[in-house]
């Protein structure tokens, strides 16, 4: 009798729910962390720093492990030239104004690509020297903070860009772009 009534718990206990309750709490129990990548450290990076293809777009994105800044040079090739590296305060490259950026921490990005036609001198983006970027809405980032346009000379686009900290970072070149990502944390968990 006792079986029956062990078997009959059983099944109204499984209906109810119960039994996949305890079944569903296990994955969770046994989530790992996402790892992130490390190794990318925070000094200065950079190559042939002038260019004749001009800067299209400035734009951003959210990942698991890093934020991410991408510049579209159409046309640009995949060895676009650049520098990157962080200051203590970002000074235009052009005319030596301090330009106050937002954050922990600033890196100094220059970009071998102009913000206007090299020809015709006509602007192609549409950046204000001490202003942020245009479209760039940094709202909901984990480690972008600011980021402010700092003018275009000689064939290179200047931005600060302002960070929660001083955290390591790597610059990618593909083809037309020139992509700058900056890690969540030096831990290489998330």
């Amino acid at each position: 009798m006792r079986r029956i009534w062990a078997a009959m718990a059983a099944l109204v206990l499984a209906g109810t729910g119960w039994g996949a309750a305890t079944a569903d709490a296990a994955p969770a129990a046994t989530a790992r962390a996402t790892a992130c990548p490390t190794g990318w450290g925070s000094g200065d990076k950079g190559g042939d720093a002038t260019g004749a293809v001009p800067l299209k777009d400035i734009r951003t994105g959210r990942h698991t492990c890093y934020d991410r800044m991408v510049f579209d040079v159409p046309g640009g090739g995949s060895s676009l030239g650049y520098r990157v590296g962080y200051v203590a305060r970002l000074h235009s490259g052009a005319s030596g104004r301090y330009i106050p950026v937002g954050g922990g921490a600033v890196l100094d990005v220059r970009v071998g690509a102009p913000s206007y036609d090299p020809e015709t001198g006509a602007p192609t983006y549409p950046g204000r020297v001490g202003r942020t970027l245009p479209g760039v809405h940094l709202a909901g980032y984990r480690t972008f903070r600011d980021a402010r346009y700092a003018g275009s000379f000689e064939g290179e686009t200047q931005i600060g860009l302002g960070v929660r900290a001083r955290l390591p970072f790597r610059v990618v070149q593909l083809p037309g772009r020139l992509v700058i990502d900056v890690a969540h944390t030096w831990t290489g968990s998330r």
